[in-house]
Formats: structure tokens, C-alpha cells, sequence
């Protein structure tokens, strides 16, 4: 099982528009329907885990966003109107806990904004970093940098060109893996 946090981001390094929508959003390519490589990412990932706030907004759309996929919320309280197959806890540990003793061998897709994947980051709970880069240029907005440490150890993997002018870029999360509960020594 790998952790795995897929962003799109302005060129200029923003994660949301100015106004707060998710990056992806604003770009023509995407809105036309290009996947932007979600399909074959979402492929290998068995379960979902998000925060509160990237989970809610689900809550009340017309279509489930993730059919496939065990869905894991970290939060302080059980929003009203989650399904009763999602888990949900207000404690990151005990939750990768439940995410470990659920998986049957696929990967986990770390869905969030900077603040949810650097929760885990800091845990030691992130392996991989896969970001969209657009070809647009927002000035404001939420920035990725600001929740992870700069020590964080990205080793390159991967790169493709993707619809519309957009690259994908894909890392590794190196450096200091915490001694969690059922984390395989081989994973720490």
C-alpha cells in the first residue's frame, strides 16, 4: 500500500483559483473532459482519504465521487449525511491505523488541500507527490509549499506531457518515515 497525493497546480505554484476552487477547474482542457491521468491514477488506488473539508462538499452532489474507493475522513465530528460505509476519525494515527487494517493491497489516494497532506507528510505517511502543473497563472490562491517542510526529500520519478500544455510530475517522499503502528519495517 502507497500513499499517494495527485495536485494540479498553477504554474505559479497555486493549488486552488484565487476565489478557491481546486486548480484543475480552471483549466479549458480539463473542463472539455480530459482526465488529466486521474483515470489511470485512480486505477491502482483501492480507498480515498481526505479531510472534512474536501469530504463535505461530496456530501450534497448529485453522484457519489468515489464508487470504487474506501472512503477514510480525518476530522473532529461525523458530518450529517455520510454514508454509513465511510470511516471517519479526528485522529490521523488511529485513522492510517484503519486505512492499514482495511487495505487489501492497493493504494491510498491522499485527496486535500495542503494542509490534510502535510498532516501526513509530517507523519511519515506520504510516498508519493504527483503534481499536474498547468499552463496558467492565477497570483492567488492556496499555495502547496506552505504545509510542507522545506526538508522535505522529493526524489524525481516520472514526467509525461499531458492535454492542453499540462505536465504531470511524479515524486517520491524521502527522508524521515515515522515508526507508526502497523507500518512494515520495510516501509519506515
Amino acid at each position: 500500500m502507497r500513499i499517494r497525493a495527485r495536485l494540479s497546480m498553477s504554474a505559479d505554484g497555486y493549488v486552488t483559483t484565487p476565489n478557491g476552487w481546486p486548480a484543475l477547474t480552471a483549466d479549458p482542457a480539463f473542463v472539455s473532459g480530459e482526465s488529466h491521468g486521474i483515470r489511470e491514477f485512480l486505477a491502482d488506488c483501492e480507498a480515498a482519504l481526505m479531510g472534512r473539508t474536501t469530504f463535505e462538499p461530496a456530501l450534497n452532489n448529485t453522484r457519489w465521487p468515489w464508487p470504487d474507493l474506501d472512503v477514510f475522513v480525518l476530522g473532529s465530528h461525523r458530518p450529517e449525511g455520510t454514508p454509513d460505509h465511510v470511516t471517519t476519525d479526528s485522529d490521523p494515527v488511529r485513522l492510517l491505523e484503519k486505512i492499514r487494517a482495511a487495505n487489501k493491497g492497493g493504494d491510498v489516494h491522499l485527496v486535500g488541500g495542503p494542509r490534510t497532506i502535510g498532516t501526513f507528510h509530517a507523519l511519515g505517511a506520504l510516498d508519493r507527490l504527483e503534481l499536474v502543473v498547468l499552463p496558467l497563472l492565477f497570483g492567488a490562491g492556496t499555495r502547496l509549499t506552505p504545509a510542507l517542510d522545506a526538508d522535505t526529500g522529493l526524489t524525481f520519478r516520472s514526467q509525461r506531457a499531458l492535454p492542453g500544455g499540462s505536465v504531470e510530475i511524479v515524486y517520491s517522499c524521502e527522508g524521515s518515515r515515522a515508526d507508526l503502528p502497523g507500518r512494515p519495517a520495510s516501509q519506515r
